[in-house]
């Protein structure tokens, strides 16, 4: 079945595109906010990481909210509540912390969207197209990141940002609107086995990809929705036009990515394979920027729009974890990899803001930056070195 012909994984996936644009939009946002509210660099780390921190607190009981309520209301009523009522909060903002709790709320209401569209993928769909299924979600889903680049800043340039940030709130409602009409919940058997959080802990073979789940996406989500912008401001002196048209390159890496997994898993012969690759790819870029972080503009660039590609090891390190998970597991198992993964950028948006201010105030920005990749390659490569010991899944 077509992703095109499932009316509900389409509302689903226009969820994950909202989900995409608020973690990512603040780096386009960050010299107007620091015009208008003061909000320094840190100050939008503390922000961004509320997103993901929010986002990945709430994932054990979208786990059990899909088991019992089912992805319909959970998706709809959280999109609605968190994700709309943190737009209109950042849209009236006029304190730095008003934009924390925006993006706490906007994290919470983003949680359900790409595990519903999971937990429908795994119960409708056979195992061998999950990894091509889910990375046509993820990879239309990103298109978000596409959206919060230069679309956004012309749309701040022509409204301003508080009338774009209403208009945000439009859009949030109308989608979840969209989830509470075509979200179709799967049949269950009534005597199917329900899943337990407790159960997915048992099973060690989770544990080798827990490392890398935690440290594999915060490379491009954090590195794009907060460090791209200042580091090329900083070392290169690009204004926001550039920075605009830079991030969108790594949106549409990202977007390309993720539509290409299915194919990228065919080649490798399995998801396990793929994700080996993806993060040699990752770390082969993080590497190139950490020792040539001023060589120029557009190899920046170039290394930068790698990991954004690389961000599809996201889908990837999941399609191999679904393989893993009886049916039962599957919507505990997800969101519970899926609290570690966002968990893990939340984490890293946190730590990473002390580590700036320390490089910053004992080196010259590209010797600062080149540090700071430093701090995101190194748990990349231990997780890979764990995650090597893992087995092939059953259906690879």
């Amino acid at each position: 079945m077509s992703l095109f012909l499932h009316p509900g994984l389409v509302a689903l996936t226009l969820g994950y595109v909202l989900s995409q644009f608020y973690r990512a939009f603040l780096a386009v946002l960050s010299s107007t906010l620091q015009a208008e509210l003061g909000a320094s660099a840190g100050d939008l780390a503390i922000s961004s990481g509320m997103w993901f921190i929010s986002f990945a607190a709430v994932q054990v009981p979208v786990g059990w909210a899909l088991d019992n309520i089912g992805p319909k209301r959970t998706a709809a009523v959280l999109l609605a509540l968190g994700g709309g009522g943190g737009a209109a909060i950042f849209a009236l903002a006029t304190q730095v912390w008003h934009l924390h709790l925006a993006m706490a709320l906007i994290g919470i209401g983003c949680a359900p969207a790409l595990m519903a569209a999971y937990y429908i993928l795994a119960h409708e769909f056979p195992p061998a197209v999950f990894a091509g299924m889910t990375g046509l979600v993820v990879g239309f889903g990103s298109l978000g990141d596409i959206l919060g680049t230069a679309p956004l800043v012309a749309l701040i340039h022509s409204a301003g940002w508080r009338n774009a940030l209403w208009l945000l709130t439009g859009a949030t409602l109308l989608v979840a609107g969209l989830q509470m009409w075509l979200v179709r919940d799967p049949a269950h058997a009534a005597d199917a086995p329900r899943g337990r959080i407790a159960d997915v802990l048992r099973l060690r073979v989770l544990w080798l990809m827990l490392p890398l789940i935690a440290g594999s996406y915060a490379v491009s989500a954090a590195i794009r929705g907060l460090w791209a912008a200042p580091y090329l401001r900083d070392v290169f002196d690009a204004g926001d036009a550039a920075i605009g048209k830079a991030t969108m390159a790594m949106g549409i890496a990202m977007v390309a990515g993720n539509l290409l997994a299915g194919r990228f898993v065919w080649l490798c012969r399995s998801p396990r394979r793929a994700a080996v690759a993806g993060h040699v790819l990752a770390i082969g870029a993080l590497a190139g920027l950490c020792l040539l972080p001023a060589l120029s503009l557009g190899l920046s660039v170039a290394l930068l729009a790698a990991l954004g590609m690389c961000g599809t090891n996201y889908a990837l390190l999941m399609a191999h974890a679904r393989g893993l998970l009886p049916v039962h597991l599957v919507g505990r198992g997800v969101t519970f990899l899926n609290m570690i993964s966002v968990g893990g950028v939340g984490v890293m948006q946190f730590a990473s803001r002390p580590v700036h201010h320390a490089t910053d105030a004992l080196f010259a920005p590209a010797q600062s930056y080149a540090l700071l990749f430093l701090f995101f390659l190194v748990p990349v490569v231990i997780g890979m070195v764990i995650y090597l010991r893992t087995p092939e899944a059953a259906d690879a």
